[in-house]
């Protein structure tokens, strides 16, 4: 079985790495031949220059495709690997177009994985086997009310005025800022059309607890039925978020002022053109270390009173293996690959696992990945 990788931005290189170093038999294509050379070029020659076409001409029944492309690219790559009996994963959100192909790879019996970097993937994890404890306590009773949280930034652990520096693409950031989000606070549906109206302090629960700025992001209410929330709970909050340094909404005023007025192809242009500004002004230098912070909370309570409460807790920054955002988001990908190679994941369109065992084994390699993973369970504290 060949996995074909396809794309070795930024956030790609360590899982594929690690895939070609476990001696999987596994053929490279990204747009530049001479980039993926760079990145893993002294472990492998099986390098190609990206087309779907070529792609699909060597592709074979049993094979994965991973799309660690532009969002664009997954549907169309999912369905070839449909119609050639290939498997399929990527780190992105699931979208429309992805899950229309779900009664397809069902019938063929494929995998259609997605959501297994970061956020979302690693947060989704720690969701799950949340939740899952929470559902097995002697705490689940009745009438509880219950709160769940989840945010999750990359940061500069070296801060900067601008208090942000980026791993990826300026313009997906800036996009982002322009997209509406829904979630639930006190009880009630919690609509935002700008995330920076939005903005709230939160104390990490880190070895020396730190603030930062949080705000939702996307749609969380379909994460609740994702994660198995009972439909009987009472749920106070939920949401999921992007984690900022303190500071980031004032260093950012301006360009949230910007935003506002950006509509259309002249806003898409513009939008372009302050992407070029920021990856020149505020991008990592080399060698300079990047932190992600993730944060993933349930608590329930009744009468005012703290029943169960747990966070998980995960710090990690750039080293000598590289960045932390390329190892936690490529890392999960190449677990999944893993994962359907070895069939432990039911065919049709998924996210990251809530299998329970799959969900802690997934862990137990992610906490060799980061600096500073841990449980709190803040009701024995």
């Amino acid at each position: 079985m060949t996995i074909h990788w396809c794309g070795t931005g930024l956030s790609a290189v360590p899982g594929l790495r690690r895939l070609i170093e476990a001696k999987k038999d596994v053929c490279i294509w990204n747009r530049t031949v001479e980039k993926a050379t760079e990145a893993v070029g002294d472990i492998t020659d099986n390098i190609h220059a990206f087309d779907i076409t070529a792609v699909g001409n060597v592709l074979a029944k049993g094979d994965v495709v991973v799309s660690m492309l532009p969002g664009d690219w997954h549907a169309p790559l999912a369905e070839l690997a449909i119609s050639k009996g290939a498997h399929f994963v990527s780190s992105s959100y699931i979208s429309p177009e992805m899950l229309a192909l779900d009664a397809r790879a069902k019938e063929a019996g494929l995998c259609l994985v997605n959501e297994v970097g970061l956020d979302p993937g690693i947060d989704h994890l720690m969701a799950h086997l949340l939740t899952e404890d929470y559902r097995s306590s002697a705490a689940n009773l009745q009438g509880n009310i219950l709160s769940f949280i989840s945010y999750c930034g990359g940061i500069p652990k070296i801060p900067n005025p601008f208090r942000y520096k980026f791993s990826w693409s300026p313009a997906g950031v800036l996009k982002a800022l322009r997209s509406p989000s829904k979630s639930i606070r006190d009880f009630g549906i919690f609509d935002v059309s700008r995330p920076w109206d939005a903005i709230s302090s939160y104390e990490a629960p880190l070895e020396t607890p730190e603030s930062f700025e949080v705000y939702p992001n996307r749609d969380s209410l379909p994460f609740m039925t994702q994660y198995k929330f009972d439909p009987n709970w009472k749920v106070k909050e939920f949401v999921r978020g992007t984690l900022r340094l303190n500071g980031w909404a004032q260093a950012w005023a301006p360009v949230f002022e910007e935003l506002k007025t950006l509509s259309g192809a002249e806003g898409d242009a513009r939008i372009q053109e302050m992407s070029k500004h920021f990856w020149a002004e505020n991008a990592y230098d080399e060698g300079e270390p990047d932190r992600v912070v993730l944060c993933v909370s349930l608590k329930a309570e009744k009468d005012d009173q703290s029943l169960w409460h747990k966070t998980y807790v995960m710090d990690a920054w750039g080293d000598d293996r590289g960045t932390a955002m390329a190892r936690l988001v490529s890392y999960p990908v190449s677990f999944a690959v893993e994962a359907v190679l070895d069939g432990l994941i039911s065919s049709g369109v998924h996210a990251a696992p809530s299998d329970l065992t799959l969900a802690k084994a997934w862990m137990d390699q992610i906490g060799d990945l980061a600096q500073y993973l841990t449980v709190i369970d803040h009701t024995r504290s």
